[in-house]
């Protein structure tokens, strides 16, 4: 679902909301999850302003979920709200972003290693249909799809670890995270060799293989800052 720039001209229909995790969540927080995900591929572009209403008739839905959810995201600190107007993207720093993949880096990296030993194959199995949705969101070029497949992935992922801290912390890396050259790599044909990253990354723990699941994660996440966060 791909938000639409006040003043800019119509957008195509946006799909249903999805519910993220397969787990049942309120009408509010599925319009907060379908907005964060266009906030972070880069659709709700940073210091630009958007109102509710504008946003709702977009999405479908009413205004008032709408208005709840970009609260929601007040707090977290990735809009800001302009009175009388609507809300504001907040900006992300290069350097911000450096942090962000420098720390996610440092705990999802030796995390998915030490998966390759200890996580059960049924349950690293059972993350394969989300990253074919990932591959598929990528073949359509559908950004927020693709957002939303893949933070199911990786949070799922590192649930396996058993840290539920660890898992909080890293989503809230996501959620901080502008991936703004997405719109480029579909472009270039290069968002779909990403996405399969995710299930050659299966496939390595599947198979016991800790050099290849270091190699394949250290790979993946540099595309986060050298290719994704990019302004092109």
């Amino acid at each position: 679902m791909a938000a639409q720039r006040t003043g800019a001209p119509p957008a195509p229909a946006a799909p249903a909301l999805p519910t993220l995790g397969g787990k049942k969540s309120s009408y509010r927080e599925r319009v907060a999850d379908a907005l964060r995900a266009a906030l972070i591929a880069g659709e709700l572009l940073p210091g630009e302003v958007y109102s509710a209403p504008t946003l709702a008739a977009r999405f479908g839905v009413s205004a008032t979920p709408v208005r709840e959810a970009m609260l929601d995201l007040v707090k977290e600190g990735l809009v800001d709200t302009v009175p009388n107007k609507g809300f504001r993207v907040t900006a992300v720093s290069e350097k911000q972003l450096d942090e962000y993949k420098h720390i996610r880096a440092l705990i999802e990296i030796p995390t998915v290693v030490e998966l390759a030993r200890t996580a059960d194959k049924v349950s690293l199995e059972a993350l394969r249909p989300a990253a074919r949705e990932i591959v598929q969101a990528a073949v359509s070029g559908d950004l927020i799809a693709y957002v939303e497949a893949d933070t199911r992935f990786h949070l799922g992922l590192l649930a396996l670890a058993g840290n539920a801290h660890l898992v909080e912390v890293v989503g809230d890396l996501r959620k901080r995270s502008r991936l703004y050259g997405l719109t480029a790599l579909v472009e270039a044909g290069r968002l779909l060799a990403s996405a399969e990253e995710h299930l050659e990354l299966l496939d390595a723990l599947i198979a016991r293989d800790e050099q290849a699941v270091r190699e394949v994660m250290t790979r993946h996440l540099g595309h986060v800052r050298g290719l994704w966060a990019a302004k092109k």
